[in-house]
Formats: C-alpha cells, sequence, structure tokens
C-alpha cells in the first residue's frame, strides 16, 4: 500500500520565479514521512519518550524531474522499499496530478537520543515492512 498525502504549493515555498525551491521538495518529503509513521499507529514522540529511540535520515538519493509551481496541488507518495535490523528504506514521490516531479529514495536510521546505532523494535519493524503495504 502507498501512503498518500497532499499539499499546496505557497509563495514562501518557491523562488522569484515562482518554482518550487528545490530544498523544499526535501521538507515536503519529510512531512509525507511523519505523516505515513501516524498512519500506521506510531507516535513517535511517546517513541522517544519510552523507548528512547529516534528515526534519522541517512542518505537521499533525489532526483529533480519537473518543476513545481506556485498554487500547484501536490501529492506525495510514499512506499516502504526494505526494512532491517536498525534501517528502513522508503521510495518518495512528489506528483501533480499523473506527472512525477520529484523522486527520492530515503535511507532512515534508529537511533539512541545520544545518537547512536538502536535495533528497530520488531512490531514497529512489522508495520513498516513493505510486505505489510
Amino acid at each position: 500500500m502507498v501512503h498518500e498525502f497532499g499539499l499546496r504549493v505557497y509563495y514562501e515555498d518557491t523562488d522569484l520565479a515562482g518554482i518550487v525551491y528545490y530544498a523544499n521538495y526535501l521538507k515536503f518529503i519529510e512531512r509525507a514521512r511523519s505523516e505515513w509513521v501516524r498512519a500506521l499507529g506510531i507516535d513517535q514522540a511517546r517513541l522517544k519518550a519510552e523507548a528512547g529511540i529516534v528515526f534519522a535520515v541517512r542518505r537521499i538519493e533525489a532526483d529533480y524531474l519537473r518543476p513545481g509551481k506556485f498554487d500547484d496541488e501536490l501529492t506525495v507518495l510514499t512506499r516502504p522499499q526494505a526494512t532491517s535490523g536498525a534501517r528502513i528504506v522508503l521510495e518518495q514521490d512528489v506528483l501533480r496530478g499523473g506527472e512525477r516531479l520529484f523522486a527520492a529514495v530515503v535511507t532512515l536510521v534508529c537511533l539512541t537520543d545520544a545518537g547512536q546505532p538502536a535495533r528497530i523494535p520488531a512490531e514497529l519493524r512489522r508495520k513498516m515492512e513493505p510486505s505489510q503495504h
């Protein structure tokens, strides 16, 4: 299953030409990942408070394919690709209608509050596995 997150491009998201500033695509996909985790029933604040773990971006491969523009309605698609003991790999696309504007492969890692690698609890890993979606 693919998680969908909708948003609109505001003036503050664009450069002087009215085109989405490249770094804002990273913000768009971050928001979509947070909503994907929330849709899985995972409370990240509680996870940090109770288990002392957080998720952090380790790597992003990004392709800017077409420009988004002021006032566009966009959809961010998030699909889990792989999970392991401490890592989650997601594919994320930003679409305008059916047109793909941006594509990314994002690797997240699980860390302790001190920034040390940590295993993803088995129950969370099961929720995030590609076979569950």
